[in-house]
């Protein structure tokens, strides 16, 4: 939902996007095709990389290993389970390197208030310090752009809305099946943010 939004800001704004997409092991690997399907829509480019031998490297987390998925919203003690270890510096380290090869100067991140609790990597002091580092890792400064970093799943949707975005299209759910759960705090973070946008969640939910 959130990189959705971003990926449709950027376009709105005139850059020529290219995606990219990570296959690091998720169980919710569903967010894939989804991508894969969003960005044929769109006309974009679009890799999917396969990432997911490093999780001998960086296992731990319910997101990645055989752990169950904690209920509730992110704010809870019990969502740090979902922390897949430095993963959003791995990923965006990639993602300047693509950048880097196609002298780009911009990479979109979709990182957003409501992470700020419980994921360090989501937060404007680790954003800040990624960008700054990728501007002078390489002979090509590469600058880290968060147009949400200071904006709650609420605000997202208000401006995804706006611009008109049909987000039957996308998929939040930690959990991988056919249907979103409702209850993991990726599902309870989105129905609350439809809810007080006074807007119908067009996904199906098991409950």
């Amino acid at each position: 939902m959130d990189s959705f939004t971003v990926l449709n800001k950027a376009i709105s704004e005139g850059h020529e996007v290219y995606a990219l997409s990570f296959d690091y092991g998720q169980r919710h690997v569903k967010e894939l095709k989804v991508a894969a399907q969003v960005c044929q829509a769109l006309n974009v480019p679009h890799k999917i990389v396969d990432i997911s031998a490093i999780n001998q490297l960086i296992g731990g987390s319910s997101l990645t290993d055989d752990i169950d998925v904690p209920e509730g919203h992110y704010q809870e003690e019990s969502m740090k389970s979902t922390i897949v270890p430095n993963r959003n510096m791995i990923l965006l380290s990639l993602a300047v390197g693509y950048a880097v090869s196609l002298k780009a100067s911009q990479v979109y991140y979709g990182a957003h208030s409501g992470d700020h609790a419980i994921y360090p990597d989501c937060r404007p002091e680790f954003v800040q310090k990624m960008s700054d580092v990728c501007k002078i890792a390489n002979y090509d400064a590469v600058e880290i752009v968060s147009p949400y970093l200071n904006n709650t799943k609420i605000d997202i949707l208000t401006d995804g809305l706006k611009m008109g975005l049909d987000y039957s299209h996308t998929w939040t759910c930690y959990n991988g099946r056919e249907k979103a759960c409702g209850k993991c705090g990726a599902c309870q973070e989105r129905l609350e943010a439809f809810r007080l946008n006074d807007v119908v969640d067009p996904l199906p939910y098991e409950a």
